[in-house]
């Protein structure tokens, strides 16, 4: 069986495994799931970033911090690390969505 994370989730560990026991169907509903996990992460990382805008516009401070850039993207490569995924896949994600937050700071001023 499968390792589960804290939240009982399904872990990448002993992967075969898990294909063993769930079939094809099982595997993608579970992927949907996540899928939708993710997007949930995604929509809540976005709304704290506009509220990190506001409070940018309101002390009017520069938009790009590239200082807390770097730590966002280390933090983002030693979280991969953790958990065995590729890192240079995740900081491309969050390269995304740092500008996109950036984009959208801008476009709000």
């Amino acid at each position: 069986m499968a390792d589960n994370d804290t939240n009982g989730r399904r872990t990448g560990n002993r992967m075969s495994d898990a294909t063993e026991e769930m079939s094809l169907d099982e595997l993608r509903e579970e992927i949907e799931e996540i899928d939708r996990e993710l997007v949930e992460l995604i929509a809540r990382r976005t709304y704290v970033a506009g509220t990190v805008a506001q409070v940018k516009a309101e002390r009017d401070l520069p938009t790009t911090d590239e200082s807390q850039e770097a730590r966002v993207m280390e933090r983002a490569g030693r979280n991969a690390e953790t958990f065995d995924v590729d890192a240079n896949l995740v900081k491309a994600i969050f390269r995304l969505l740092i500008e996109l937050n950036k984009v959208e700071q801008r476009e709000s001023r």
